[in-house]
């Protein structure tokens, strides 16, 4: 991908993350960060960087624990989303809008760098690996939360896919919930990396119900406003609810339980 593709691609990137409502997505998510920081370890005293933070579910717990907390996204719309939250909660976090891929830090400049279902969406993927290790010091942590192929997640991802295919060269956001392509990406810069299988619990009244609150988040908002525009929208509904009746795992309504990565890599030194 050229240089002009990229940016164009970003700049589609920081427009589709701002549109829905994404504080009800970091609703869903939001028990996915306090494992994470205590799988990192995050203290009182540190400082730590929350990497494409959406609305800072990270954030807020690594500030709760006593440290001192860095927030960053490529998207200005959550990033005044997530600082007004942290103010409302009292919550001493600095914002910045910065890109995964060039993070304007200084190297060592962090002693936990985290990111959840955040930093995966990077469209590259080395070079958002390189960066969130070059800020982290030397002998600390980096840690992700990824969404597996397989889950409900990745699953609805291959469906908008299907509709509105990513530029060409574009690896999948969900080649990191694949183990061995982790350990392969983060093995250059860690010392270790451990990988642990989780699962989200999501229960909705109807599939109808399920995707009008995904329809919350930028890529299913954007989604929905280009396939209406082409008429095509109620295909892609019916496809949508077929999937959310294959993937429940309840008896009434829908009942999704996406599996994800949670994944801790200590930088070497």
């Amino acid at each position: 991908m050229d240089d002009a593709a990229l940016d164009q691609l970003k700049a589609g990137q920081k427009a589709v993350w701002g549109m829905g409502d994404y504080r009800k997505i970091a609703l869903l998510t939001d028990d996915v960060a306090g494992p994470l920081v205590d799988a990192c370890a995050i203290s009182a005293g540190q400082e730590v960087l929350d990497v494409a933070a959406g609305t800072g579910n990270v954030a807020v717990r690594a500030a709760r624990e006593g440290a001192a907390v860095t927030a960053s996204d490529l998207s200005p719309d959550l990033i005044e989303i997530g600082n007004a939250r942290c103010a409302e909660e009292g919550l001493d976090v600095a914002w910045t809008e910065a890109d995964v891929e060039d993070l304007p830090f200084a190297d060592a400049s962090f002693d936990c760098v985290a990111s959840v279902f955040g930093a995966m969406f990077a469209p590259r993927p080395e070079r958002a690996a390189q960066e969130m290790f070059r800020v982290v010091r030397p002998g600390n942590t980096v840690g992700m939360a990824n969404w597996a192929p397989e889950s409900s997640v990745g699953r609805t991802f291959g469906l908008i896919r299907d509709f509105a295919p990513p530029p060409e060269g574009v690896p999948s956001p969900f080649d990191w919930g694949v183990e061995e392509i982790v350990r392969e990406r983060l093995g250059p810069h860690a010392g270790t990396v451990e990988i642990e299988r989780r699962n989200c619990d999501w229960s909705f009244e109807s599939r109808e119900a399920a995707l009008e609150y995904f329809g919350n988040a930028g890529p299913q908002a954007a989604l929905k406003a280009g396939l209406t525009e082409q008429g095509r929208y109620e295909e892609f509904r019916e496809r949508a609810w077929a999937l959310m009746d294959e993937l429940s795992v309840g008896e009434e309504g829908v009942r999704l339980q996406p599996e994800y990565l949670l994944v801790v890599a200590r930088k070497r030194g």
